[in-house]
């Protein structure tokens, strides 16, 4: 009980620090999305490395590029998580905070969506029915924007894309993050190069607390991973898979009462429908694990 309580608390620190990221990217400005997208890459990888050697899993991540298959997931998993970043990062900084949660709302629904297209599984009727209300409330919010909400069509694709591929490859998620930061991080120290070579990097320029907050942004991402991995082996993954939603409930929140961004009816509607969606995806979920369990414990009675 006490490391079931412990692994919650720990599960409930990460998702509220992830909830609490536009808050933080702001402060980064000047800098653009970019420039504090390749400062992340490369500061989380010096952080990683750090949290690599004093765990002693150099080993693992050795291993990681022996085996070939597992490389090429993790070429997927980097890149879809560069892409995610960047666009969240952007989305943050140009007043999208809402849109943006909105991503990380509906990664539920476009997980599912995935496991039956990519992976053949057998969708039960409830979660046809999450996707099917889901689909309405994209078209609602289409109708609302006046556009698509690609902003979070992008977070929760890339997002859904990078868990498939970690999922699929099976690394722990310390030595996943560093494999990934390594494989990103010539291409966000050429960016950063060649932004100097412009004039236009903002590292340094700014005063040495701009300088010392870009040098963050690599804690910034290891802390939340490295609570998130200790909760994930103490707590069942459907206690984990309810605490996903505390992240985007915060960053609506801040979105709606902290940086007043616009939410007119149609918007409120097409919101309402999404959380009506996850909604009965969770209760299915819920349910179908309590039938998993029953099942397995008459067998084993009857063993």
């Amino acid at each position: 009980m006490l490391e079931a309580r412990k692994g919650l608390l720990l599960g409930v620190a990460a998702y509220l620090m992830w909830g609490a990221f536009p808050l933080y990217w702001p402060l980064l400005e000047p800098a653009g999305a970019f420039e504090i997208l390749a400062h992340r890459v490369l500061w989380s990888l010096v952080t990683m490395g750090l949290v690599v050697v004093a765990l002693r899993r150099g080993s693992r991540v050795r291993a990681l590029a022996r085996d070939r298959r597992v490389l090429a997931l993790l070429v997927v998993s980097a890149a879809s998580v560069t892409v995610n970043w960047a666009m969240y990062i952007w989305g943050v900084n140009n007043g999208r905070v809402v849109e943006a949660s909105l991503g990380y709302f509906i990664n539920p629904l476009v997980t599912v969506l995935m496991g039956v297209l990519l992976l053949g599984e057998r969708v039960r009727r409830p979660q046809w029915l999450a996707l099917g209300v889901g689909l309405l409330a994209v078209l609602v919010l289409t109708w609302d924007y006046g556009r698509l909400p690609w902003l979070a069509l992008v977070l929760a694709l890339s997002f859904g894309i990078y868990g498939l591929a970690k999922k699929t490859a099976g690394v722990g998620a310390i030595e996943g993050l560093a494999a990934e930061t390594l494989l990103i991080a010539p291409f966000a120290a050429t960016y950063l190069a060649w932004l100097g070579t412009r004039g236009d990097a903002h590292f340094g320029s700014h005063g040495a607390g701009h300088a010392v907050l870009l040098m963050t942004t690599g804690i910034v991402t290891a802390i939340p991973l490295l609570c998130f991995g200790a909760a994930a082996t103490r707590i069942p993954l459907v206690s984990l898979g309810l605490l996903q939603y505390l992240a985007p409930i915060l960053q609506f929140g801040l979105g709606v009462f902290w940086f007043h961004e616009d939410m007119p009816a149609g918007r409120w509607a097409g919101f309402a429908l999404v959380w009506l969606a996850l909604t009965v995806l969770t209760v299915d979920a819920v349910r179908h694990r309590s039938r998993q369990l029953a099942l397995a414990a008459r067998s084993a009675t009857a063993g």
